[in-house]
């Protein structure tokens, strides 16, 4: 039974045709599903405030206009179905284990396509905006990092949000419907039903999607050889990221569980802070250490399988803040590249700003405060501790 308070996906269908201007066709509808059962645990598990639903309901409406153009915009220019995708290098771990810093570090070398947090929200080129000039979209963008930012100003100093930096294509493959929701809401029907699909048709619109943001960087001009992408998100989907990306250079990161599943739960319950006013801490450390621990479970068990042995390199957190230019170097050389004098400079310059962020931005959190404990998570993680922690000297 629909109420004023709920969210809806035959309105929110409808949302999105009004506001897409009556286009009709949203592409492939295997997204119908999941939107439904993402309706349906939001209104009955999120707890959602005033300000959570709204927020959804302007989201999951934007999402699916954005489909509607992204295929309207195909129609017209079959051509962005012509663009290759080179070989990507793609940064996955655990959240909290230098995965942001490694990722806008690389980003400052101009041979690399990366997106900007304003194109993960609008990947689609507003109605009457040039293709040339994103201003429009760049402005929405910064509004939306100051609502989250003016809502919760701590996530500044957990993950800084920056409107014109690189982010994760995860928010690129929400638009299937197909990922990871909880990331703002405590919604477990919605995922045990996700954990029973084929996800793959969330990796066929990230390429979709990827071609979309390339054809149009390079009608401004923008010229890269090959992506580089960042998502913990691709943890728990491993094997359909290397069907994917079959030749992708994977870089996992590595930091000792102890450390950073309590920042991860710190970081998630403060979104879940967002969209409800009473965010469970326990909860969220319970389902988040449990999540983190199967995902890093499934992605060894694929390492594991000869075929997918060559396309990783591995990264220790304390390299990457210790020594940030070495580690790059070390994945240059996977890939068969140089760091040209301006590109160091430049990721030099980056590194003494980000370094000035976290001094006046401290990260507070304790592991009880979220119902675990150093000892049951050493305990939990302990195979992936003795896998990948101690080879990198980690611990």
């Amino acid at each position: 039974m629909s109420t004023a308070n709920s969210l809806e996906a035959a309105r929110l269908l409808d949302q999105a045709r009004a506001m897409a201007g009556g286009l009709e066709d949203f592409g492939d509808p295997s997204f119908r599903p999941g939107l439904e059962q993402l309706c349906r645990a939001l209104n009955a598990e999120a707890h959602l405030s005033a300000q959570g639903h709204a927020t959804f309901d302007q989201k999951l409406t934007a999402q699916l206009a954005n489909r509607l153009w992204m295929e309207d915009a195909i129609r017209r220019h079959p051509e962005i179905l012509e663009e290759t995708i080179a070989p990507p290098l793609i940064i996955v771990g655990l959240p909290r284990t230098g995965t942001t810093k490694l990722h806008r570090l690389l980003s400052r070398d101009p041979r690399f396509y990366w997106m900007a947090f304003w194109e993960s929200q609008m990947p689609v080129p507003l109605p009457g905006e040039p293709i040339d000039d994103p201003s429009p979209r760049i402005k929405q963008g910064q509004a939306i990092v100051d609502m989250m930012t003016n809502a919760m100003p701590e996530l500044m100093a957990i993950h800084p949000m920056e409107n014109l930096e690189a982010d994760e294509e995860f928010m690129l493959m929400e638009h299937s419907f197909l990922a990871d929701f909880n990331a703002y809401a405590h919604i477990p029907r919605y995922m045990a039903w996700l954990a029973t699909q084929n996800e793959r048709p969330a990796y066929d619109l990230l390429i979709r999607m990827l071609q979309y943001l390339q054809w149009q960087k390079r009608q401004r001009g923008i010229s890269a050889q090959r992506w580089i992408l960042k998502a913990p998100h691709h943890l728990h989907r491993m094997a359909l990221l290397l069907q994917a990306f079959p030749d992708a250079c994977v870089v996992q990161t590595h930091r000792d569980p102890v450390e950073s599943i309590p920042s991860i739960a710190s970081f998630v319950h403060t979104l879940h802070a967002i969209y409800s006013d009473s965010p469970d801490a326990k909860a969220v450390g319970a389902t988040w250490s449990a999540r983190m621990r199967g995902g890093l479970e499934h992605t060894m068990a694929v390492r594991d399988q000869a075929q997918g042995s060559h396309n990783f390199v591995d990264v220790a957190f304390k390299d990457t803040v210790t020594q940030p230019l070495q580690v790059v170097e070390t994945l240059y050389t996977a890939i068969g590249w140089d760091i040209a004098p301006a590109t160091r400079e430049a990721m030099a310059q980056w590194l003494q700003a980000d370094a000035e962020h976290h001094a006046q931005n401290a990260h507070r959190y304790s592991a009880e405060g979220f119902g675990l404990s150093p000892e049951g998570l050493k305990q939990d993680f302990a195979r992936y501790i003795a896998r990948h922690l101690r080879e990198l000297r980690a611990i």
